[in-house]
Order: C-alpha cells, then structure tokens, then sequence
C-alpha cells in the first residue's frame, strides 16, 4: 500500500514537471512570436524611411544632420544581432524620425507634398501597429516572466534553465520632449 502512494507521488510530480516544462516553452515561444510580430512592423518601417528620406532631401538640403541620423539609426538596426540591441537601435531610430517629422514642421512645401503625406501616413500607422506589438509582447513577456519567476513553476524553470526575457522599455530620451532648434 505504502509504495503505491509513493508511486502515486512520483507519477504526479512527473506529470506536473512535464505540464510545466511545457506550459514554460509554449510561454518562451509566444514571446519569441511576439518579437517576431514587432520586427515584421520594424522592417516595414525601415522600408519606408528611405522614400521618406529621400522625399525630405529635396525640399531641406541644409538639414542633412537629421537625415544622416534616421539612415544611421536605421543601419543600426539592421546591423543588430540580438533582440536587446534590436531594441536600443528601434529607440533611436524612433528618435530620429521623431525629429524628422518635428523639422517637416519648418517647411510648409514639404508639408503640403503628397508623398510626403502620404509616407508620413504609412510611418504613423506603422508606428501605431509598432505600439501596439511591443504592448503584446511586453504582455506575454510578463506572463512568462512570471511562470519563470514564481513558485513551484521556477523549480522546474531553474532544472532546464529557462531565463526571463527583457521588456521593452522607453529610454530616458523617449521620455523627454522633443525639441528641434533652427
């Protein structure tokens, strides 16, 4: 009877370490799909920034500081190799567009230019969907974060080494406001 129990015991614990082991790898993979949803939104804005750039170019030659950074931000980005630094490049390039769009502000010609508008549409939706991808992924990444993190879950997180993931945070310069002097 005794070792029935204890096989009983045995079996549930193995069967809560497997459910475990798998819930955290479902989680672990949600957050690398999540990332993955975010870089398909960075890549298209990296595709619209050279049109933009190049549309700006002819109406602000003197202003080439502000173009040359959004084109070294964005070769940043793309010379990154892991999400980390993947991130740290999306927040200067989101920098630098911020204030290219703030020195469109200085030429109404530009402002009135139909494919500058129109560029500016699709980099303002993309944005906005950029947004809203690094909500859901900082979302998922708190969920499995937790599952990581939290008792008894973390015992078997600790046995396969499964480690937290970074969250997207604002840098201190998103939190500042913009200003562009002429």
């Amino acid at each position: 009877m005794f070792k029935w129990i204890i096989l009983a015991i045995v079996i549930i614990l193995v069967l809560y370490v497997i459910a475990t082991y798998n819930k955290l790898v479902t989680l672990r993979n949600r957050v690398k799909d999540q990332w993955a949803q975010i870089d398909v939104q960075l890549k298209r804005r990296f595709d619209l920034i050279p049109n933009l750039v190049e549309t700006v170019k002819g109406y602000t030659k003197h202003e080439s500081e502000t173009l040359e950074n959004v084109v070294k931000a964005r070769n940043t980005f793309l010379s990154a190799s892991t999400p980390e630094e993947e991130m740290k490049a999306n927040n200067e390039l989101t920098n630098a567009v911020t204030k290219l769009f703030a020195l469109a502000e200085s030429y109404p010609d530009l402002k009135a230019n139909t494919n500058f508008l129109e560029l500016q549409s699709e980099l303002q939706e993309t944005e906005n969907k950029i947004a809203s991808a690094r909500q859901f992924y900082n979302d998922t990444v708190l969920v499995y974060n937790n599952q990581v993190q939290t008792v008894p879950s973390n015992i078997v997180a600790s046995l396969f080494k499964f480690k937290t993931e970074a969250f997207i945070e604002a840098n201190e310069t998103e939190r500042q406001n913009v200003q562009v002097k002429f």
